[in-house]
């Protein structure tokens, strides 16, 4: 899953409008983010599969310390504890929390059974709804649009900018989403790191896009 992951993070602003749109991003995001940092390290490992279908040409053979259930648990009390010690905010620090083991939740309806459940344990989980490409998308799409209105609803631009930064995000993330099924993967293990790096600018992204809305 990738823009459902984004449609949550964007919707969660009408729950709380206190963290910047980046702030939730990164909370719905945080165990992709940390993924491509530790595949680059060599903690963790994927392959492709070239003649799977696109949604399964990745085999991810093993990542235990951003993926499995208990490190998702243990991100999830780390980054809501993180911000509460900085804010003090203990609601949005549950909220960020939640935010954070939602990904794995999201991750335990799509993937084929390759989530593990610790690192200790070689029992692996997935309901996957990535066998059917149809249902996926619009599971996505659905999590997706949601959390645009949701965040427009709570949210208003303070000039043509705040559409501007907004919806270019929108017609990116969508953009990433939809190449995702006609390009191949890249070749090499570093290379996938490097390019799930690239998603820290999208977090930034969502920072720049708060200084230009106005909550309502």
């Amino acid at each position: 899953m990738f823009i459902g992951h984004f449609g949550l993070g964007m919707g969660a602003k009408r729950l709380d409008p206190k963290p910047s749109l980046g702030t939730l991003l990164m909370a719905a995001q945080f165990l992709d983010l940390l993924w491509p940092l530790f595949l680059i390290l060599g903690w963790e490992k994927v392959a492709v599969a070239p003649h799977q279908p696109p949604l399964l040409s990745l085999d991810f053979s093993y990542y235990p310390y951003s993926h499995s259930l208990v490190f998702a648990l243990i991100w999830s009390v780390l980054f809501g504890g993180v911000y509460y010690a900085i804010r003090r905010d203990r609601g949005t620090a549950l909220l960020l929390g939640a935010l954070v083991f939602s990904h794995w939740a999201l991750d335990y309806l799509t993937h084929i059974p390759d989530l593990p459940l610790s690192p200790w344990s070689d029992t692996k989980v997935g309901l996957g709804l990535w066998n059917s490409q149809a249902a996926t998308i619009g599971a996505e799409s659905i999590l997706f649009a949601g959390g645009i209105a949701l965040y427009l609803s709570r949210t208003r631009a303070k000039s043509w900018i705040g559409h501007l930064s907004f919806w270019s995000l929108v017609l990116l993330l969508a953009a990433f989403y939809a190449s995702g099924f006609f390009s191949p993967p890249p070749s090499s293990t570093d290379g996938m790191g490097w390019m799930g790096m690239i998603q820290w600018i999208l977090i930034l992204w969502g920072y720049w896009i708060d200084r230009t809305r106005t909550v309502i």
